[in-house]
């Protein structure tokens, strides 16, 4: 179904809703722009690719449209925001996807790569959460969804410390996000990912590096974007109202707890 022919059915499952989406130029967020965009959604993407960004709105018809800005900055937070509600309206669904990878341990990690993987990756987060939880809780409807990672829960078998950090206090957030908002009928939920089909497994690694992390792997297989991004389409659906709190796992057996 393209994003055309989605937007104009009344009956699919978003239509109409509008969603904010960042790290939208990546491979991840762009799959689950898309799916949202099939859904019915109009999609506010969010990145700081100006220029792949612009192209990539422009691709996917009059429902999408690109907004840059840095997520790590509280006052450009605000500002997109704004552009973004003057543009579409209330968000509806959130979806917290930018995120920067640092593999250096805690030893080769510096002040600086701390703070500027913890800014991304966490304080982005938490600063959109701000500006459109009073929305959500007035109209008593709204969908948060988090791209957590099973490096919160390991360490970091291949990620860094900064990094593991961010995405263990982002499943925080999510849990605190969940608990405030509950009573007001607003879902926080995670999603947990593990070597997704991006270009740090298909152009980063070596094939002897890939073939040895599919050992690891149960299923024998790294993770389709758009398996990512049929998990963010459910959650965001109006029969996933009664979860919230949750870190759904995606990562083929690497990790069953």
């Amino acid at each position: 179904m393209s994003e055309t022919s989605a937007s104009r059915n009344p009956n699919a499952p978003l239509a109409g809703r509008v969603a904010l989406v960042t790290g939208a130029a990546g491979t991840m967020g762009l799959a689950a722009t898309r799916a949202l965009l099939e859904d019915g959604c109009r999609v506010a993407l969010v990145d700081v690719q100006r220029d792949r960004l612009a192209a990539l709105a422009d691709s996917l018809g009059e429902h999408a449209a690109a907004f840059t800005f840095d997520i790590a900055d509280p006052q450009a937070v605000r500002e997109g925001h704004a552009q973004v509600v003057r543009a579409f309206g209330p968000i509806d669904i959130l979806v917290n996807n930018a995120g920067i990878l640092s593999n250096n341990k805690c030893e080769a990690t510096d002040a600086a790569e701390w703070r500027r993987v913890l800014s991304v990756n966490l304080d982005g987060a938490f600063h959109l959460a701000q500006q459109v939880l009073p929305g959500m809780k007035a109209r008593r409807a709204g969908r948060i969804i988090n791209t957590c990672s099973l490096a919160a829960k390991t360490g970091g078998l291949t990620a860094g410390t900064a990094y593991s950090v961010s995405k263990g206090a982002l499943t925080s957030l999510t849990f605190s996000l969940a608990r405030e908002l509950a009573p007001f009928g607003v879902t926080a939920n995670g999603i947990s990912p593990a070597y997704v089909k991006t270009p740090m497994i298909t152009e980063q690694l070596s094939e002897a590096q890939r073939q040895a992390l599919l050992k690891d792997i149960p299923v024998g297989r790294f993770c389709e974007p758009e398996e990512f991004a049929h998990v963010v389409r459910f959650l965001a659906s109006p029969l996933a109202g009664f979860i919230t709190g949750e870190i759904i796992d995606l990562n083929g057996g690497l990790l069953m707890d």
